[in-house]
């Protein structure tokens, strides 16, 4: 339930110290993921760890996308 935010987290505070071009957020995202899954969530199993670490990169690049685009249209129309 933790992995998603920190995922966001961690890609944001990679990003403020490395400059990384923007086609590689969601790859780094991807391995925050990968890293947060086969070491923490699953370490017992390498298969549910590998499965469940895409998932939580990807949530979290679009749990990103998601909020910025809401915040740009709530500031656009109000």
């Amino acid at each position: 339930m933790i992995a998603v935010p920190l995922v966001v987290l961690l890609t944001q505070i990679v990003k403020k110290f490395i400059r990384i071009p923007k086609p590689f957020i969601p790859g780094v995202a991807n391995i925050i993921g990968l890293v947060i899954s086969i070491f923490f969530a699953h370490r017992h199993n390498l298969w549910a760890g590998l499965f469940m670490g895409f998932f939580y990169g990807n949530a979290g690049v679009g749990l990103y996308s998601s909020l910025k685009t809401q915040l740009m249209s709530y500031r656009k129309y109000n």
